[in-house]
């Protein structure tokens, strides 16, 4: 009897895991006319300055070369064609898709399913979760997608992508969930869905859906030279983020103003706490909101709302969800003894990490800074006037007007620059194509006169 078991056994399983195995061809027939694949073009830096700056124990030699055969002439620049994917989240023409797949475009096109293409333009970009919202103008319903729960997401659950890898439209890859909360050091955010569905150059951007045929995930990156290890970013991230980069253009997160470091084991004993957890203040801000909230140097915070920090990269992620000006319980490790703690949360100011597509949208170039107290401590600035250069489109105006990272824009043709709002509206205000701006680098100012125009 127990041979006969176990030979009706045997002859089950066959069907038993059909039974389980989804149907990935409805599922693909029922979600590729949502998905779309998009092109990009860009100018590639001129071979002068991309040669320059790498650090390269031959720098002197490429320079002297190119001063004494071009006379200092810039050499053109390149255009460059890059492939991504994204996904229709609404029908009349968002879609979500990478920060970095239309990073610095000039010229983003959005292929659908059945071939048909569209100009995209930028609607918002929040780099920091490396994510964009796009736009096509269209008269017809698109297809959508359902955006899922991936909270709900398990190990070991089914899962399919569709996407563009290496330009072979409309591609579809199944796996599994390997694992949740991968940190990767992709940036401050990171809580990425690891999966061994094939993702490659081109996926990025592009949907992982569950068995449901719901996105769960937006996949993002890869490890070099591994296979079967892709990641996604979780797309209850994504949908936070959605409404603020529709109506905004950009993401205002909550902030502390305090900087963390991991809890180890040693650490965890030095302090009298039984187990490495939580996240460790290693300084405040001067006037941040924890300051204000009493926080302490070599305070261990443990929760926040109600919610256990295991890991220092579990704070950032919580904070950043609250609305600014929401307060915000913390539970603190202190001296031996818990200790309950209300702070108002605050405005994250922009740090000039902006994908530099944001910077050959403004007239000028480049992206700046209010003038925090952190920035000018960086940069070891002696005034609270202007605005802080963090960034310079090496092809922009601001660039060929001698414009670095770390400058300070004091005045714009003789108006006091106080906010990044002053400094928008006096360029765009400008009648002249040559402008004269007022800078301090240093401790020294000078003025600058750029064009707009090449």
């Amino acid at each position: 009897m127990k041979t006969l078991a176990r030979l009706l056994l045997l002859c089950l399983l066959p069907s038993l895991s059909l039974a389980a195995a989804p149907d990935f061809v409805a599922l693909t027939e029922k979600l590729k006319p949502a998905v779309v694949n998009i092109s990009t073009t860009k100018e590639v830096p001129p071979l002068q300055n991309r040669l320059r700056g790498f650090g390269s124990p031959h720098g002197d030699l490429f320079d002297n070369f190119f001063e004494h055969f071009f006379r200092g002439q810039p050499l053109p620049g390149q255009k460059k064609k890059s492939l991504g994917s994204g996904f229709i989240i609404s029908t009349d023409g968002y879609i979500l898709t990478n920060a970095h797949v239309v990073d610095r475009a000039e010229e983003i096109k959005v292929q659908l399913d059945g071939h048909k293409t569209f100009d995209a333009t930028v609607k918002g970009v929040d780099s920091k979760l490396d994510l964009a919202l796009l736009k096509i103008e269209t008269s017809e319903t698109l297809p959508t997608v359902t955006l899922g729960n991936s909270d709900e997401l398990k190990i070991g659950e089914w899962v399919m992508a569709i996407g563009n890898p290496f330009g072979l439209e409309q591609t579809v890859t199944v796996g599994i969930v390997s694992a949740k909360g991968r940190v990767i050091g992709a940036g401050p955010y990171d809580n990425f869905i690891q999966t061994d569905a094939s993702i490659n150059p081109g996926n990025s951007g592009g949907p992982l859906f569950n068995t449901q045929g719901e996105v769960i995930g937006i996949n993002t990156a890869i490890v070099a030279g591994g296979q079967g290890i892709g990641f996604a970013i979780p797309i209850n991230a994504a949908k936070a983020i959605v409404p603020q980069l529709k109506e905004t253009g950009h993401v205002t997160r909550g902030w502390l103003g305090v900087t963390i470091q991991q809890v180890s084991d040693e650490l965890a004993t030095s302090f009298g706490l039984e187990q490495a957890q939580g996240a460790l203040v290693s300084s405040v801000a001067k006037n941040s909101p924890a300051d204000k909230a009493g926080l302490q140097r070599g305070d261990i915070i443990l929760e926040f709302n109600n919610q256990t920090i295991d890991s220092m990269n579990d704070l950032p992620r919580l904070v950043a969800a609250v609305p600014v000006g929401d307060k915000a319980e913390l539970t603190l490790f202190r001296k031996g003894k818990k200790k309950t703690v209300s702070v108002k949360v605050g405005a994250l100011e922009e740090d000039g990490t902006q994908p530099t597509q944001q910077l050959s949208g403004h007239p000028l170039g480049l992206h700046t800074s209010p003038l925090t107290e952190e920035l000018r401590q960086h940069y070891d600035l002696q005034t609270s006037q202007g605005v802080l250069v963090t960034a310079v489109d090496p092809a922009g105006p601001a660039a060929r007007a001698g414009l670095q990272p770390g400058d300070v824009i004091i005045e714009y043709n003789g108006i006091e620059i106080r906010s990044n709002a002053d400094l928008e509206q006096a360029a765009r205000s400008a009648r002249d194509q040559l402008h004269r701006l007022l800078i301090q680098r240093g401790q020294g100012l000078f003025f600058v006169a750029l064009r707009l125009t090449p």
